[in-house]
């Protein structure tokens, strides 16, 4: 069977188009005005630059680490991975390449532009009912995962798989398979459906979707963008989350994206802005007590899943302890461990933290294997340059002029990990990369480079059962085109609770509170 590549390939765009005119539409910009940016005289110069750039944006070879350690901000790990179902629920382009200049004008997004969990409902049980069992209001789940928490037994299921080989995984969106955490995240939302199903059995199936979709979309308002986005850009774009008020009293405020007719996804944002993720990507991570840190990737020769990749049935005893990625508990802070020491109890048990929002990507993913990567190159900074200047995107600098922020000096666009200790930090992007760059920085390195310390807090044992992490988070420019986005696309859709009940509250909250933390633990309160 041909292996599934996620990124993309395939014959799409048969010119280059210099300027973009749509506006409207699946694919569209916010900036449609704004030159697109060139790094070389000739397109093989502008190729070479980024290709040194993110060569440089790819960090040296890093064990797969369990205690905590510089580069560990203040967000748990589960972010990251939410991230990556949030970007399949919203886009897919599976025939664009790197391989060409792409025409902005002939990308189709394949996904719907709607935080509507159709990468996890697919077309619904009449049209998919492989996805659901007889009675067409539960989703299907497949075989018993096992692992141990704190020495109790998980109870979880992977997702139904075909009997091939490999076994692929039966949903909505192939993609969520594509590594062992998004899948088991894939798994939790199903089971949230099944729980709120169960609980509820008067509710038809479509208010049961109803439900799970407007607790997923209050999570990506309330939770999601405040932990990852600048304190002072929240407040302009979602006034009620500082004010405590709900959004049908204190409205979003969007002064750039505008979709006039049609929801559509800007390239800025797919394209550059919400790849701030890369970022956050651990070189690996431990999934339970019984087994110790695996590498996202196998090495090179190594069986598949020496590594967290995907596509496949995965071993059994690789259940993940949600505790681990979400803080759902008070769990350890643990120490640092310096090369050749041996974990304690501290540093097995922890929660997991995302790495910091810097211009620096983890090893593994300057290597990534066939299967994900497609077309060369393999290095994912590399790649995020290449496609950000073949769709055209303008500089960091012009769309943060277009905002009517004063940009950043070319000296103070580092390139590096932004831990603080010396060595991490390679200098800024014109004496990494080149003159091509000064004044003219890629939109993606951009977005990395100006992201803003705050701090975050997550549950361990600190005072008051919370541990602070000063982390870096979206700034002015990224933080206003991601939040941005989201909310427009929330706004643009007949049929989010923004509109249709702009003062619903989630009947699963805590306390009166419901973030990412609350929705895990409410898919996994049952066992299965």
């Amino acid at each position: 069977m041909a292996p599934i590549r996620p990124h993309g390939q395939g014959v799409r765009g048969l010119g280059l188009a210099r300027t973009s005119k749509i506006f409207g539409g699946r694919f569209g910009r916010i900036f449609r005005a704004l030159p697109p940016a060139d790094f070389g005289a000739t397109d093989d110069a502008s190729q070479a630059a980024l290709t040194k750039l993110g060569a440089a944006m790819s960090a040296p070879p890093d064990p797969v680490k369990d205690g905590p350690d510089a580069e560990e901000s203040g967000i748990p790990a589960v972010f990251t991975y939410f991230g990556q179902f949030i970007d399949h629920d919203l886009t897919f382009d599976p025939v664009s390449s790197l391989q060409r200049q792409n025409d902005p004008e002939a990308l189709v997004d394949f996904r719907t532009p709607r935080f509507d969990l159709d990468s996890v409902y697919g077309r619904g049980p009449d049209d998919q009912p492989y996805l659901y069992d007889g009675s067409g209001r539960r989703f299907l789940l497949g075989d018993q995962l096992t692992g141990k928490a704190l020495g109790v037994d998980l109870s979880a299921r992977d997702l139904a798989r075909s009997a091939g080989n490999p076994a692929r995984a039966i949903i909505g969106d192939p993609r969520n398979d594509e590594n062992v955490i998004v899948s088991q995240l894939q798994g939790l939302v199903l089971r949230l459906h099944n729980t709120i199903a169960d609980d509820n059995p008067a509710l038809t199936f479509a208010e049961v979707q109803r439900e799970v979709r407007f607790h997923y979309q209050w999570v990506v308002l309330n939770d999601f963008l405040p932990s990852l986005v600048s304190k002072e850009v929240i407040a302009q774009v979602l006034p009620h989350v500082g004010a405590g008020t709900s959004i049908a009293d204190d409205g979003p405020v969007l002064d750039f994206y505008h979709s006039h007719e049609n929801a559509f996804m800007p390239l800025e944002f797919s394209v550059a802005a919400y790849r701030f993720g890369h970022s956050m990507v651990r070189p690996g991570y431990r999934l339970n007590d019984d087994i110790a840190p695996i590498p996202i990737f196998p090495p090179v020769g190594a069986p598949s899943f020496a590594g967290l990749g995907g596509f496949d049935r995965f071993p059994p005893g690789w259940a993940i302890d949600w505790a681990r990625f979400a803080d759902l508990e008070e769990r350890p802070v643990g120490k640092e461990l310096q090369p050749g020491q041996t974990p304690g109890t501290d540093e097995i048990e922890r929660t997991q933290l995302a790495y910091r929002i810097d211009t620096a990507l983890v090893d593994p993913l300057a290597h990534l294997p066939a299967s994900v990567a497609g077309d060369p190159p393999p290095s994912l900074a590399q790649r995020n340059l290449l496609r950000g200047w073949r769709l055209r995107l303008p500089s960091g600098q012009a769309v943060a002029r277009a905002m009517g922020v004063v940009p950043k000096p070319d000296g103070e666009i580092k390139i590096g990990k932004f831990t603080g200790e010396r060595g991490d930090v390679l200098g800024d992007v014109v004496t990494v990369g080149g003159t091509e760059f000064a004044g003219n920085c890629p939109l993606w390195a951009y977005v990395l480079a100006e992201t803003v310390e705050e701090d975050r807090t997550y549950r361990a044992q600190g005072a008051g059962g919370t541990n602070t992490v000063t982390s870096r988070v979206l700034g002015p420019v990224g933080g206003r085109i991601v939040t941005e986005t989201m909310v427009g696309l929330l706004e643009d859709d007949s049929s989010s609770f923004l509109n249709v009940d702009p003062r619903w509250t989630p009947s699963l909250a805590v306390n009166g509170t419901f973030g990412l933390r609350e929705l895990v633990a409410a898919a996994i309160k049952k066992p299965v």
